[in-house]
């Protein structure tokens, strides 16, 4: 059995909680024990024996009334006394009020003092106060003479008391501490020598003396101590070679690994936890705008250039990290310092520290913009248009089918999924003869942006080539109520776009649009066939009048083929000399004829008379208006020379109408003077009607031409005046001779103020200007009274004559000119 071995430390442990017990011991009985109970013990048997000295008549009666010197007597503050007879009544009191009262009925007096069975004396403690009861008895009788009761204060006591624990604590502690103290000055000059002779061994090692060791002097645990940092020294200096070698080996490797990262031809970085950059190669730190790598160290994405993507960066960090699969070769964009947009192809892995935890990610990537682009361009060339940027018909193809496709699902319950319109803008072919294929362009560029601009961000606005575009509105599970009132709206809104001025360069023209539309319905019904629905309703809307939108129906498809025939036969109708003119009276105030207007009839040999309404629209459409209005221009002015030998007929004039495709085109007044010229017609006596809406697209264009017109004698009319766009600021510069008042205004000047004052105003418009004015569809007697009254004085209507061919014409002039 081996020796049990204390050590120094543990001697001067022992001895010190030695003395401290001693000494709380010792102390503690000593000072708070035995003081505080022998002042106690003295302080009852001093009352104990004042009690008995006046039993024993040792001490009068009277004292007891007497505090000053019972209080001398005890040693205590004497608070009260008294004196109970026999009969139980206060005989002697302190306080005078007692006297002869029963000692029973006195507060804090306890009957239980009076009991005969109480013993001979008794001490009551009644907190601060201590109240002595004697009852002594006499030798012959066992009951008590009287009673004696005297209260005295213990609160000096307890002051003693306390003092003297107080006295003996604090003695205690200042014992424990001077011995505390010189115990451990004595352990300190016995180890504080050997310690610092360890701590300058320590310090030498410290700075690099891996030979220094510390000299053992004791056994003891100090001494052992000192022997194991010796030891730990030893294998400290030789892993420390150790490592040298291994680092200088890991210098090289990290050297050969910094070369490769530096030198890769792509960027290289890697993150902790956090997502903040630990450390990239040189290539990574120029795209963020840094000169070297270690500026980029401990910061994040947010800090760089491309801070709008670094949530997406993080999350993808994030991902990498969180499921420690790699997320490779996949693409997403960056922003530059200089704030250009880049592609990169990247590439990111988890990183794991010794113990195969994630630590944190690893990335490269590749500049993959100038691919990226290359592949945008050719999609763009392959979807896009490229003079507007609008999807072209190819993708929105593709998109018809993929919305064709949703709808034939069973999500789409009302069996409609969306519509599809077509839109032509209406006279853009006349834009661009006169002002120019660029000036087309421009214009074709502004339309498409207000077509954008009136639809949804999911609807398709495509265009299909020329000046047609089309627009795919998708409406998944909606009632074909809802679709068609979306339609509505949306082709409201494009009306109203595109019919708004445009500005190209120094020129501003107007354009308006027809649409066709069709609802998608996701069976039963081939893209190719909704398209054809979609060119019939645009049709449709042509023939509206334009500037208006058309929903295809069942009806709609027949009106169109119907619309394919009348277009063959007009085609054949000049040809075959079908088409005849039919001349309308014109007279002055006293009734004689001035003139007629030369109008369209076609005599179909199947058809019968066709209306103008019918196929006059449909010339305009086809352009097939460009021979027919030739023709007219021709037949009207071999009219004028075949009267002008007739000298009844010599002196009217024909007013001939004007389409707006006659007035655009370039050689416009050489085809006219060439007319004149070939007939041999008296230019002053052809008459040009032209409609407001003829001006609006180019109106320097057609004042040139009018005015050379006018230099060689032709007159022009301005027809439907009113019901257009006139402006004054052109119309003063129109070279006109004549306005016509149209027949809505005449129809109604009788029973609508409106209409009366306009019709009013219109003359007096024109004899401001010094203009003729002319009413037409004048058809009663008081409509021509009104406008006598009002100032004009040439009429043209039912009420003088219908339009009739030529003969009857003749006639009727000649009836009149007899009459007049």
């Amino acid at each position: 059995m081996s020796k049990i071995r204390f050590g120094l430390i543990a001697r001067i442990a022992l001895v010190v909680v030695a003395i401290e017990v001693l000494a709380f011991g010792a102390l503690g009985w000593f000072y708070i024990d035995r003081f505080s109970h022998s002042i106690a013990e003295r302080t009852y048997a001093r009352l104990h024996q004042i009690g008995h000295m006046i039993a024993a008549e040792e001490l009068p009666l009277g004292m007891v009334a007497r505090p000053s010197i019972m209080s001398d007597l005890v040693g205590l503050p004497y608070l009260e006394g008294m004196v109970i007879g026999g009969n139980g009544r206060v005989i002697v009191a302190s306080n005078p009020a007692q006297l002869g009262r029963l000692a029973v009925q006195l507060p804090g007096f306890e009957a239980a003092w009076l009991a005969p069975d109480a013993p001979e004396d008794r001490f009551v403690t009644q907190g601060d106060a201590l109240t002595f009861v004697l009852r002594p008895r006499s030798a012959a009788d066992t009951a008590p003479i009287y009673t004696t009761v005297l209260t005295v204060s213990t609160a000096p006591l307890a002051a003693t008391q306390r003092a003297i624990a107080w006295g003996g604590l604090v003695g205690s502690l200042m014992f424990i501490v001077l011995t505390s103290a010189g115990i451990v000055l004595f352990a300190q000059r016995l180890i504080t020598r050997r310690v610092a002779l360890s701590l300058q061994v320590l310090e030498r090692v410290e700075q690099g003396e891996l030979d220094a060791r510390i000299p053992v002097t004791a056994e003891d645990e100090l001494g052992l101590l000192q022997r194991g940092v010796n030891a730990m020294t030893d294998q400290l200096a030789r892993l420390l070679a150790q490592q040298q070698r291994h680092l200088e080996a890991l210098r090289a490797q990290k050297e050969l690994l910094a070369s490769v990262i530096d030198n890769a031809p792509i960027r290289v970085f890697w993150k902790d936890r956090d997502s903040r950059i630990m450390g990239c190669n040189p290539r990574f730190a120029h795209d963020a705008g840094a000169s070297a790598p270690e500026e980029l160290v401990g910061k994040t994405d947010d800090e760089m250039p491309w801070r709008a993507q670094a949530h997406a960066y993080r999350a993808d960090d994030q991902r990498v990290m969180t499921s420690g699969q790699p997320k490779l070769d996949y693409e997403e964009p960056q922003t530059t310092p200089e704030g250009r947009t880049i592609w990169l192809s990247t590439s990111k892995v988890p990183l794991r520290d010794a113990a195969g935890q994630v630590s944190g990610v690893l990335g490269i990537y590749a500049d993959i913009t100038e691919r990226k682009q290359a592949q945008e361009q050719v999609h763009r060339l392959a979807y896009f248009d490229a003079l507007t940027g609008l999807p072209n018909r190819t993708q929105l193809l593709e998109r018809l089918r993929q919305t064709m496709a949703c709808c034939s699902g069973s999500a789409c319950e009302s069996g409609f999924c969306g519509a599809l319109l077509f839109i032509d803008l209406d006279d853009f072919k006349a834009i661009n003869e006169t002002a120019g294929h660029d000036m087309g362009d421009m214009l074709l560029q502004q339309a498409a942006q207000r077509l954008r601009a009136a639809v949804r961000p999911e609807d398709v606005v495509a265009r299909a080539g020329g000046d047609e575009f089309m627009v795919l509105l998708p409406l998944q599970a909606a009632s074909e109520a809802a679709i068609v009132q979306h339609v509505e709206a949306v082709g409201a809104r494009m009306l109203e776009a595109l019919g708004q001025n445009y500005q190209l360069g120094d020129m501003v023209f107007r354009c308006t649009a027809s649409i066709g539309a069709t609802l998608l319905r996701g069976r039963g019904v081939s893209v190719d066939e909704l398209f054809k629905q979609a060119d019939v309703a645009l049709y449709q809307a042509k023939d509206a009048g334009r500037n208006a939108l058309r929903f295809f129906d069942a009806e709609m498809a027949q009106a169109v083929r119907e619309r394919v025939a009348l277009e063959k036969d007009l085609r054949e109708a000049l040809p075959q000399g079908q088409l005849a003119l039919h001349y309308q009276l014109q007279v002055d105030g006293a009734g004689r004829v001035t003139g007629a207007e030369v109008l369209l009839r076609w005599q179909h040999p199947q058809r019968g008379m066709v209306s103008p309404a019918a196929f006059i629209p449909l010339a305009e459409t086809t352009g097939l208006i460009l021979p027919i209005g030739q023709w007219v221009l021709r037949a009207a002015c071999a009219q004028l020379a075949a009267w002008a030998a007739q000298p009844e007929m010599a002196q009217l004039t024909l007013a001939v109408n004007l389409s707006a495709q006659q007035l655009r085109q370039a050689d416009f007044v050489e085809q006219v003077l060439q007319v004149l010229d070939e007939t041999g017609a008296n230019p002053q006596r052809l008459k040009l009607e032209l409609t407001e809406s003829m001006l609006v697209t180019n109106v320097e264009d057609a004042i040139d031409k009018m005015q050379t017109l006018k230099a060689r004698g032709v007159r022009f009319a301005l027809d439907d005046f009113g019901t257009g766009y006139s402006s004054l600021a052109y119309l003063r510069r129109l070279p006109l001779d004549q306005l016509k008042i149209d027949q809505s205004f005449v129809r109604d000047v009788l029973s609508d103020p409106s209409a009366a004052a306009l019709a009013q105003s219109i003359v007096a418009l024109a004899q401001t200007m010094g203009l003729g004015v002319i009413a037409e569809g004048v058809e009663t007697a008081a409509q021509r009274e009104f406008l006598a009254r009002v100032g004009c004085h040439a009429y043209q209507g039912y009420h003088f004559g219908r339009p009739v061919p030529l003969p009857e014409f003749e006639a009727q002039t000649r009836t009149l000119s007899a009459a007049g």
